[in-house]
């Protein structure tokens, strides 16, 4: 028989093609690498198999994190990281295999994490990703899709760690802020990130606002929307945004595992409400009772 589990992705992102929701993200299995999980509604997943898997084929042997899908034209390519390093591999199908041409990171000159890829409506891309210096930090450069380059010269911080919950004493440790994701929505730019160390039950996603996507990024008052004290769940962060058949934003998540226990991590959905304000861009904000608990047939 059958049965259901809770689905146990960290750093989890979400694509929708036609009628299905496609989930990949984290996980501690052997061999190492990433795999796939296929819905129509959200709430029931089945497996479609592996993503990626680390070999000759593919850059990395530790440490594969934080997966993102986009389109470059008709291939795919998974952004993701291993080995401290953002790489690059593709497929000609949504669900994989993925490997690279060139087995390389994106930019071996220093070490590298977490990675997005936007693309704005002039076609001009973006790589977003977390840099380190004396902690974790947000970072963009101009990026070419078809290289699977960044242009150094344009590389800039994103974001200081300025806010309260940004680095609480709950779980000590240098400023975090990482899983960084951007859409466009009526014109601005909206960066969701997440801060706080992820073994802290402080993990928490906040937003910026911008009117490019270099910045500069303004973060508005009360710009947490994912926390323990809101959805109700320890360790609440790094995910990524997405649309549903009818256009509705979400954003998936990652929590604690328990009160007690941080790993395996488990997948939380939630949808974005963005409320209209006065100051000149829509506020964000999410609802507890709203949260959605992804299941995995197995």
């Amino acid at each position: 028989m059958s049965k259901e589990e809770q689905i146990a992705f960290a750093d989890p992102t979400i694509v929708r093609q036609g009628a299905n929701y496609y989930l990949t993200g984290t996980t501690n299995t052997i061999p190492q690498g990433f795999s796939m999980l296929v819905s129509k509604d959200l709430k029931n997943w089945t497996s479609t198999g592996p993503l990626l898997t680390e070999g000759p084929q593919v850059y990395g042997d530790k440490g594969f994190w934080a997966p993102q899908l986009y389109l470059n034209g008709k291939t795919w390519q998974l952004a993701y990281t291993a080995n401290e390093q953002v790489a690059v591999a593709e497929s000609s199908s949504l669900t994989g295999p993925f490997t690279q041409k060139q087995v390389k990171p994106v930019d071996a000159s220093e070490k590298n994490i977490d990675p997005f890829i936007f693309t704005d409506d002039d076609g001009k891309t973006y790589l977003y990703h977390v840099r380190f210096n004396n902690g974790n930090y947000l970072w963009v450069a101009a990026y070419d899709k078809n290289t699977m380059s960044i242009d150094p010269s344009t590389l800039k911080q994103c974001l200081g760690n300025t806010e309260a919950w940004e680095n609480t004493p709950d779980y000590p440790a240098a400023p975090i802020m990482e899983g960084p994701t951007v859409i466009k929505h009526k014109g601005k730019y909206y960066l969701f990130y997440s801060a706080n160390h992820f073994m802290s039950r402080d993990y928490a996603v906040g937003y910026a606002v911008a009117d490019s996507p270099m910045g500069p990024w303004h973060k508005p008052a009360n710009n947490r929307i994912i926390h323990r004290s809101i959805v109700g769940e320890n360790g609440s962060g790094h995910g990524d945004v997405f649309a549903d058949k009818k256009g509705n934003l979400f954003y998936v998540y990652h929590v604690h595992n328990s009160n007690h226990a941080v790993s395996p991590r488990l997948t939380r959905i939630v949808p974005l409400h963005f409320i209209p304000s006065n100051d000149g861009f829509d506020h964000v904000i999410v609802k507890k009772e709203e949260v959605i608990v992804p299941m995995q047939k197995k």
